[in-house]
């Protein structure tokens, strides 16, 4: 929690201003909450959220939009109920064409790396050439390039640019080079 704001800061210093926080822990909420506080410029939102009351806890703490790793149309409802934009995850072309079906455009690949990453990314386009992806999942710093050449990819998400043994240290010069380096392949 400490390192929270620091963390947020430092990436946003490095050209990151869209910062994604998992809930994958009891602490993601507060520091969620402790990310927007200290940077109320940065557009901040939760991530892993696989239960439709996720998204309501999510909102409360101020997250600005929500990412799943699926598609439901319960999560879909959830998040329209809270008034958060979604970017649902897929990884097959029935996921897919359900989200198409709901409305989305613009969508989560995760796992990316173990889902066939650029290969089927670049099969996905021409099959659905209006759909945009964001792929996360194994991604590396030196695989983020790659990915971000494909016409269907807005951008791409990582944990690469937050090493914990940098956190752990607090290590933010080194998080904020990093960071600016992900920046750097922004499209």
């Amino acid at each position: 929690m400490r390192d929270a704001a620091p963390l947020a800061q430092a990436l946003y210093a490095g050209g990151l201003s869209v910062l994604e926080v998992t809930l994958r822990t009891a602490a993601a909420l507060p520091v969620l909450e402790s990310m927007r506080r200290a940077l109320p410029d940065a557009v901040i939102g939760a991530g892993t959220l696989t239960r439709p009351e996720d998204f309501t806890s999510a909102r409360a703490a101020g997250a600005q939009f929500a990412v799943s790793p699926g598609f439901t149309l319960a999560l879909a409802q959830a998040a329209s109920a809270a008034g958060l934009p979604l970017l649902p995850g897929v990884m097959t072309p029935s996921e897919i064409l359900a989200a198409m079906s709901a409305g989305y455009d613009t969508l989560k690949f995760f796992p990316a790396e173990p889902a066939g990453g650029t290969a089927s990314l670049s099969a996905f386009a021409s099959v659905f050439p209006g759909i945009k992806f964001c792929p996360t999942g194994g991604i590396t710093a030196e695989r983020a390039a790659s990915y971000l050449a494909l016409p269907n990819v807005l951008c791409v998400g990582g944990s690469w640019v937050a090493p914990p043994a940098l956190i752990a240290r607090g290590d933010w010069s080194a998080i904020e080079t990093l960071a600016r380096s992900a920046a750097a392949y922004q499209r």
